[in-house]
């Protein structure tokens, strides 16, 4: 498969340096309106190839992305001193205009996948201006904050985070949830695994993995200014599943019919994903705390997308 990239910097370069040491596709393009940078991080990923794969990294414009049956958005502006949360979504939402249109005229089957943030606003903004179907623009949603939660998990139970089952749904951000009551260790209910394993997860610890979930964005981006090999990787994974048709089960933000009630709203819930994107939604049972957190997130991202003008 054919993958292209718009937006080459840390996000973009790092979702392609993932495909490229996992040897996913043969071949990637990178996009950039500084056409330099598209070619730097071309060259010094292509660099890499021989040590690990036979992928193909090039840097192109939008007419080579022809025949690219994924396409990573990556691209945005950055917050303006003194811009307001919904000054930027509108700018951000006019660049997704003008990359959107162009992606789909050479590429028009292909799937979109949402890397921008605030990435479930995205998602919904993507989707409206391609007018694909909502399976087919997919937004990368919480499954970097699920990867931060079965890895804190993992390191407590001290067993490889491969082995646990925990999902974080809604919001990509502030709102999310932390989805404890239908996490599993192996095929073992969490506080049953814990238990047994002599590693209870009291409220303290339940805790302490909530606020290093929910905040990691934070902490990272105080030490070295953003984040970006956990989504990269995140991205890669996404597009294994499509490219292989695995239909994997995995965290995604796509604009979803209805949510606890909400309708029309990007979030992430579990999602059967394969080579026509989104084949199938998964609702987990949750209780009812965490049900009620759902439905706030839905609701928060319902009004930040009404309030983005298209």
């Amino acid at each position: 498969m054919k993958v292209g990239i718009v937006g080459a910097g840390m996000v973009g370069s790092s979702a392609a340096y993932a495909l490229t040491m996992q040897g996913i596709v043969n071949e990637i393009v990178l996009v950039d309106m500084n056409a330099a940078l598209a070619i730097a991080q071309a060259e010094d990923i292509s660099h890499a190839v021989p040590f690990v794969s036979a992928t193909l990294v090039r840097a192109g414009g939008y007419r080579d992305l022809e025949g690219a049956g994924v396409v990573i958005l990556a691209a945005g502006v950055s917050q303006k001193p003194g811009e307001t949360r919904l000054e930027l979504l509108t700018r951000n939402a006019e660049v997704f205009r003008q990359v959107v249109g162009q992606v789909l005229a050479v590429a028009p089957d292909a799937i979109l996948l949402i890397a921008s943030n605030p990435v479930d606003i995205m998602t919904y903004v993507a989707t409206r201006l391609s007018g694909l179907p909502a399976q087919r623009v997919i937004g990368s949603g919480t499954i970097l904050d699920s990867a931060r939660f079965r890895s804190l998990l993992g390191r407590h139970l001290e067993i490889s985070p491969q082995s646990v089952h925990a999902y974080v749904l809604g919001e990509h951000g502030d709102s999310e949830v932390l989805a404890w009551s239908n996490a599993r260790a192996g095929s073992v209910p969490l506080l049953s695994f814990a238990e047994q394993v002599g590693k209870p997860l009291s409220e303290t610890v339940r805790a302490e993995i909530d606020d290093g979930v929910r905040n990691a964005a934070y902490k990272i981006i105080n030490g070295k200014g953003s984040t970006y090999y956990g989504i990269g990787a995140g991205l890669a994974r996404i597009v294994m599943a499509i490219a292989r048709d695995q239909r994997d089960v995995l965290s995604v933000s796509i604009v979803t019919s209805e949510v606890a009630g909400v309708r029309d709203v990007a979030l992430s819930v579990p999602r059967v994903v394969g080579a026509k994107g989104v084949l199938q939604d998964l609702f987990p049972h949750l209780n009812e705390s965490e049900s009620a957190d759902l439905l706030k997130s839905a609701l928060l991202l319902k009004e930040r997308a009404d309030s983005v003008p298209l």
